[in-house]
């Protein structure tokens, strides 16, 4: 029995010894793998990339079109709720003409973001084409003809609108004014009347928009004057005349109505360089 004893004694020893042992062996065994752990790199070439983090797609941003140009003189960056027409009408320009400067695809369609022309391009760009086109063709008296015209004093250029200032105005209907300018509230003068009384253009000038795509203008005519002044003629129940037409001064463009408006009246703007102006200041007494 003692001898069993014993015996048994040494072999609990033994086990107690060899499970030491392999208790020491894995925690080696532990101890190196956690020390190998952060040493696993898996952004190299060598090891397994997670997708996401190399996928290059992730790190596109669509630009609008024209944001290259953004902040630059002579462009125009869409705002929430602008259209085409209130764009040209802000910066006294045609909104077809941004139309081709921007070179739209669709007119109607333009982003918030995106960056449209809104001035033509340099004069000096389109001179000489029409020096190269024009000259074969002349005569041989044509270049004195020219020469006389180009030395000549310019009347001619103040004819065309060079001398902004000097528009000889009149008012665009009879009634009596309504709501006076207000830069906020009132970009212009309301103008009472009947419903057909007629509106007569204020200035020469060329048609540049005819139609109702202005939310709040109703039935809308805007002129260009020169390369300074707009006239808006909004409200109307008739409009008489096309875009792109020539109109000469007191002609009857349209005829007055309550088109998106509370009443019969006319709304009459003047846009100097796309910014709204007391019409009252240009308009004669009376």
């Amino acid at each position: 029995m003692k001898g069993c004893h014993m015996s048994g004694l040494s072999g609990r020893k033994s086990v107690a010894v060899a499970l030491a042992l392999v208790a020491a062996l894995l925690g080696g065994c532990s101890s190196k793998m956690l020390n190998h752990a952060p040493v696993e790199d898996r952004g190299t070439a060598g090891g397994k990339a997670a997708p996401v983090a190399m996928d290059p797609t992730t790190q596109a941003v669509k630009q609008p079109p024209g944001f290259e140009n953004a902040g630059k003189p002579g462009y125009y960056t869409v705002k929430p709720g602008d259209t085409l027409i209130r764009i040209g009408l802000e910066t006294g320009q045609s909104s077809k003409d941004i139309a081709r400067w921007s070179s739209l695809e669709n007119p109607n369609k333009i982003e918030v973001g995106q960056v449209l022309r809104v001035v033509p391009p340099a004069a000096g760009t389109a001179r000489p084409v029409a020096a190269v086109t024009t000259t074969p063709a002349t005569p041989a008296s044509a270049p004195v003809a020219d020469k006389a015209a180009s030395s000549a004093p310019a009347p001619a250029p103040a004819a065309t609108g060079s001398g902004e200032d000097e528009i000889a105005w009149i008012w665009p209907t009879n009634g009596a004014v309504l709501a006076g300018f207000d830069e906020v509230k009132n970009k212009g003068l309301d103008i009472g009347g009947a419903a057909g009384d007629p509106v007569v253009a204020a200035a020469d000038g060329r048609v540049v928009y005819v139609g109702a795509g202005l939310r709040g203008y109703g039935n809308l005519i805007i002129l260009k004057h020169n390369n300074t002044y707009l006239t808006a003629y909004a409200h109307n129940q008739t409009l008489l005349i096309k875009e792109d037409q020539s109109v000469r001064k007191g002609q009857k463009i349209a005829e007055m109505g309550n088109s998106d408006a509370d009443r019969v009246k006319l709304h009459f703007e003047v846009r100097r360089q796309g910014k709204p102006v007391d019409p009252a200041k240009y308009l004669p007494a009376r």
